[in-house]
C-alpha cells in the first residue's frame, strides 16, 4: 500500500509540474512586449575599402546571404549587403550600404533583424499619419497611396507577434507598385497599438477585432476590395478575416509570409527550438483555452486555439492566397505551409525559400517581389 500511494504522490507531483510548465510557457508565449535583445556584438569596422565593413561572429544568421540590417543599442540602423564576406572561422564580414542615426563602431551592441526598411519615407514611399478607431481606443497607421491613379483595392499590411508595422514595409512597395492603395496596421499591445489590460499578445484572437477596423476604415474611404498580407501572427488574423461571412467578396486575396497556421503545432516547434522536448506545447493548450486558467496567466479572454487550425479548416478556404515560407523556418513550421497547399492547391501558391522565419524577402528580395507582384496581377487584381 506504501507503494501504490508513493506512486500517487510521484504522478501528483509530475502533474503539479507540467501544468506548472504550461504556465510558464503560456506566459512566455503571451508577455507584453519588452524591448530588443541586442546580443551581437560588433567585433571590428574594416575601413580599408570604399564602404565600411562590419565584422561579426559567424552565426547562422549573420552567415546568411541576403538583405539584412543591424539595429544598434545607441538607436542606430545599419543596412548591410548581401554579401557575406568570410573573416576567419569564426568571423563574417558584411559591407554596410547604408546607415541611420549614430553610426557603426566596434564594440558596439547590436541586433539582428530582418525589418530592412524604417519608415515608408525609407522605403521610397508617401505616406499620411492616421488612426483607426478601434473598440479599444485609436491605433495610429501609415495610409499610402498607390502610385498611380486611386485605387479601389486596398491592401492591409499586418504585421506579427513582436514585430512592429516597419517589418511590413518590405511588402508595401510590391502593393503600391502594383497599383495598390495601402493601410500599415498596429493593433492593442503591439507596443504602438492601444495598451488593453495587462498589455499581453492574444494571438491574434483579440488582435483581429482591430484589423477588422482597418478592414472598415478602407471600405469606408473608397475600397472595394481588400488584400490581407499577413507576416506570421499577422498571417493568422488574416485568415481569421479571410473567412468572417460578412467580409465574404471585401477580402478578395491573401499574401502570407511565414503564416501561423496553426498555433498548437506552432508552439510544439518553438518548444523544441527551445531545447524542450514538443509535447511540452501541448500543456500550454488548457492554459489558453480555459477562462479561468487563461486568467491566472494574465489574459482577460480564453483564447480558442482549434480556430486558428487551418489544417483542420482547409475546407473554409475561399480566397486565392500566396504564401511564402522559409524551409528554415523554426518559428512556424514549414511543413504547415505545404500540407495547405496539398490540401487546397486550388486556391494556394507556396513559394518556398531558404530562409529562417519572415526572413524570405531578405534571402531574395527581388524574387520575393518578383513573385508577389505577379500573383496579384493574375489572382488579386485582375480576378
Amino acid at each position: 500500500m506504501k507503494a501504490v500511494w508513493a506512486l500517487v504522490g510521484v504522478v501528483v507531483g509530475t502533474g503539479v509540474t507540467l501544468g506548472a510548465l504550461g504556465w510558464v510557457i503560456a506566459r512566455r508565449l503571451t508577455a507584453p512586449v519588452s524591448g530588443r535583445k541586442y546580443d551581437l556584438t560588433i567585433r571590428g569596422v574594416d575601413n580599408s575599402g570604399e564602404r565600411p565593413v562590419v565584422i561579426l561572429d559567424r552565426t547562422p544568421s549573420t552567415s546568411a546571404p541576403g538583405d539584412y540590417n543591424l539595429i544598434l543599442e545607441n538607436g542606430g540602423w545599419v543596412k548591410l549587403a548581401p554579401k557575406v564576406e568570410d573573416r576567419g572561422p569564426s568571423l563574417v564580414g558584411r559591407e554596410v550600404v547604408g546607415e541611420s542615426g549614430p553610426g557603426v563602431a566596434a564594440g558596439l551592441r547590436a541586433s539582428w533583424s530582418g525589418i530592412y526598411l524604417q519608415s515608408p519615407a525609407d522605403a521610397g514611399l508617401t505616406s499620411m499619419d492616421i488612426e483607426i478607431q478601434t473598440d479599444v481606443g485609436p491605433a495610429p497607421a501609415w495610409l499610402i497611396p498607390s502610385e498611380g491613379p486611386p485605387s479601389t483595392t486596398w491592401a492591409i499590411h499586418i504585421h506579427g507577434l513582436g514585430s512592429t508595422r516597419a517589418g511590413t514595409l518590405r511588402g508595401v512597395q510590391v502593393a503600391s507598385e502594383a497599383g495598390l492603395t495601402s493601410l500599415v496596421v498596429t493593433y492593442r499591445n503591439d507596443g504602438e497599438g492601444p495598451h488593453v489590460g495587462s498589455g499581453r499578445s492574444e494571438l491574434g484572437a483579440a488582435e483581429v477585432d482591430d484589423v477588422r477596423a482597418a478592414v472598415e476604415y478602407a471600405r469606408e474611404n473608397g475600397a472595394g476590395s481588400v488584400i490581407l498580407f499577413g507576416w506570421s501572427m499577422g498571417a493568422a488574423i488574416a485568415l481569421q478575416l479571410a473567412a468572417e461571412p460578412q467580409l465574404r467578396g471585401i477580402v478578395t486575396g491573401l499574401v502570407l509570409e511565414s503564416p501561423i497556421l496553426d498555433w498548437v503545432a506552432t508552439i510544439k516547434s518553438n518548444c523544441v527550438r527551445a531545447g524542450l522536448p514538443a509535447w511540452a506545447g501541448a500543456l500550454v493548450v488548457p492554459w489558453l483555452n480555459s477562462r479561468p486558467l487563461a486568467r491566472l496567466v494574465g489574459l482577460a479572454n480564453q483564447i480558442e486555439l482549434r480556430s486558428f487550425d487551418w489544417i483542420a479548416r482547409a475546407d473554409e478556404l475561399t480566397v486565392p492566397m500566396q504564401i511564402l515560407h522559409g524551409t528554415f523556418d523554426t518559428s512556424s513550421p514549414f511543413a504547415l505551409s505545404t500540407h495547405v497547399r496539398a490540401l487546397r492547391s486550388d486556391i494556394v501558391a507556396l513559394e518556398a525559400s531558404d530562409a529562417d522565419h519572415t526572413m524570405s524577402w531578405n534571402s531574395d528580395s527581388a524574387r520575393w517581389r518578383a513573385v508577389v507582384f505577379s500573383w496579384l496581377a493574375l489572382e488579386a487584381i485582375e480576378g
